[in-house]
């Protein structure tokens, strides 16, 4: 019998990142406790503009994305995939809830602490609502709706950018696969802009984002046993405005061997040598329009900030 330890599927896939050539790691790692605070703290920056960008179209616009989900007036569940504590969300189903809007809200998070903050400021601002939190993989435990209901999904935050182009026209027509012809999805997307206005959402001077990316090798110290020391790792971030791509990395200062002390795994960098921890893809209307004919979807609506910074777009299944 092997005394190999049991390893969670996220494990699997960051040991399998590791030794790929070049290294890499899933950027849903991130996402610990540690690291949702961290990536609370990099939403209230001074540049990192997403949050903000979205919170205004949410909260202003409102309106015609109420029109578009439910034109008749139909009930409708909103499932809400990746709602960490619920914050960006809060405040559209106020809107919501204020014109008697007849709906229930399904936040779906792998983090349970997450899960737990939105429940207590749901519980307290909007304890009418019938809020029905989901732990764990976005797609595991979706059930089908109730009568007479329709099924929007909101995946926000510009989450989506975190795939390449192939994993998130497959990533959508999972979500396509889940719903009927006339349900919804309510997508957040980052737009292609100044190169320079996106590289500072990515590499602030304060140093939180970076933190964050360092966080990644710490998670890793605690839950398979390596012995990565943090200090001899940097946080580098680019963009390249050709395929409109953000880049992260864990850029390796000197040449080093980093091991676990409960695997059979033993890693050698060379000085210069980085783990890519993230992708954030940018999109312009082409792009967006494509994604959603090719994953079974008509764009029905598509919102833009007052900057035309960031796009709320609203697609109905075909």
């Amino acid at each position: 019998m092997s005394n190999a330890p049991m390893l969670n599927e996220l494990s699997l896939r960051a040991l399998a990142g590791l030794r790929q050539t070049p290294k890499c790691l899933p950027s849903m790692y991130f996402y610990d406790d540690e690291g949702s605070r961290l990536f609370q703290c990099i939403m209230r920056l001074p540049g990192y503009y997403l949050t903000e960008a979205e919170h205004e179209i949410l909260a202003q616009q409102w309106p015609k994305l109420l029109d578009a989900i439910t034109p008749d007036g139909r009930p409708f569940e909103l499932i809400e995939l990746g709602s960490g504590d619920g914050s960006k969300t809060l405040a559209l189903c106020t809107a919501f809830c204020q014109t008697k809007a007849s709906f229930s809200y399904v936040p779906v998070d792998i983090s349970a602490h997450a899960l737990d903050s939105l429940l207590q400021a749901f519980e307290q601002s909007l304890p009418a609502l019938r809020v029905h939190a989901r732990i764990g993989d976005y797609f595991s435990g979706w059930l089908p709706p109730e009568h007479g209901h329709r099924q929007i999904v909101m995946f926000m935050g510009s989450n989506l950018g975190n795939m390449t182009m192939d994993e998130a026209l497959a990533f959508l027509r999972q979500i396509r696969g889940h719903l009927r012809p006339g349900d919804g999805l309510l997508l957040g997307l980052d737009l292609m802009k100044n190169p320079h206005t996106l590289l500072a959402a990515y590499n602030d001077p304060e140093g939180v984002t970076a933190a964050f990316n360092l966080n990644l090798l710490r998670r890793l110290n605690r839950e398979l046993g390596m012995n990565f020391q943090l200090e001899r790792f940097s946080h580098y971030a680019c963009y390249s405005p050709l395929d409109g791509a953000a880049r992260s990395f864990l850029v390796s200062l000197d040449k080093q061997t980093v091991r676990s002390t409960r695997l059979d795994l033993q890693l050698q960098f060379e000085a210069g040598e980085a783990i890519y921890t993230e992708q954030s893809q940018k999109y312009n209307p082409a792009m967006i329009r494509r994604l959603a004919q090719d994953s079974g979807f008509a764009p029905a609506l598509h919102l833009q900030d007052r900057q035309g910074r960031y796009g709320v777009s609203f697609w109905q299944a075909l």
